[in-house]
């Protein structure tokens, strides 16, 4: 399928991709160059942890995840494959973004630093609550066969807004994180003299900042937006066809994952209520 802008749709996937994959690229030479690198034994060490799990995570994955639906490439691809992907990159984000929270918790309580005490940690240990709720009412709701059409389409404006609201709430959390780690190590030379390390980390930041800025205006384009299907024909048991009954939203979010007999028992009821209608209508006039 034809994409209206797909130039400008492509320029500006390549540059967040690009910027994203520095945003991970910045974070590891940060604390392998200036923070003595990775461990898991409770010092510092396990803590540099946090930092590159959330920016590879909860940040650069999790942006993925928000536009893959707009890929064109992937127009043609079934939409229960597409949950399926999006789903699974959420689930690898949210997989990360757990560890990360152990290393800091393993690391305060070895040396004992008070837990929860900064907006920082507040702001983050909510992000993460939501992501995972978010995960799995969208794995129950949307990938799964379970809920009906109506709470879908209900529920469907709820979850892409609460996905971009956790979106940028994980960059303003991982930007203050990041502040709050340079003002307490850097002491000699301190912070404000803008010492190399200083610089660097403020560099990191400006990326994450337009990476989720790049992300946000390619899922917020409506001529990038994921095509609806097409109202299909469904078959009838008896060979016939209804056409037109099924709106382009119901298809979307109810037909991936379900067997041919419930699409036709559907499809049989909607059926049995045209005639309905237009018996009654008939009796009216």
């Amino acid at each position: 399928m034809a994409m209206d802008g797909y130039r400008g749709f492509l320029g500006l996937l390549v540059s967040a991709l690009l910027v994203g994959f520095l945003s991970v690229i910045f974070t590891l030479v940060w604390v392998l160059h200036y923070r003595e690198g990775l461990g898991w034994d409770g010092t510092a060490l396990e803590f540099n942890w946090h930092p590159v799990l959330v920016v590879t995570g909860f940040v650069f994955i999790q942006g993925i995840a928000i536009i893959v639906y707009r890929l064109p490439w992937t127009w043609k691809c079934s939409k229960f494959l597409m949950k399926s992907i999006h789903a699974g990159l959420h689930a690898v984000a949210t997989i990360l973004g757990i560890i990360s929270l152990v290393a800091v918790f393993d690391f305060h309580n070895t040396f004992n630093i008070p837990n929860m005490y900064s907006l920082h940690s507040w702001i983050g240990l909510t992000a993460v609550i939501l992501y995972v709720q978010q995960l799995f009412l969208g794995f129950f709701i949307f990938l799964l066969p379970i809920a009906p059409l109506s709470l879908r389409a209900v529920l469907m404006p709820i979850h892409v807004y609460s996905g971009l609201l956790i979106f940028g709430t994980v960059i303003a959390t991982v930007l203050m994180g990041l502040t709050e780690k340079l003002i307490f190590s850097l002491k000699d030379p301190a912070y404000n003299t803008l010492p190399p390390e200083g610089v660097f980390a403020n560099t990191l930041g400006l990326l994450i900042l337009v990476f989720g800025a790049l992300i946000f205006w390619i899922v917020t384009r409506p001529q990038w937006k994921r095509p609806k299907e097409p109202n299909s024909v469904l078959l009838q048991p008896n060979g016939g066809a209804l056409e037109g009954v099924e709106s382009a939203m119901a298809i979307n979010f109810g037909s991936m994952g379900k067997s041919d007999s419930e699409l036709n028992n559907e499809a049989e009821a909607r059926k049995r209520n045209v005639v309905f209608d237009e018996a009654a209508q008939r009796s009216t006039m």
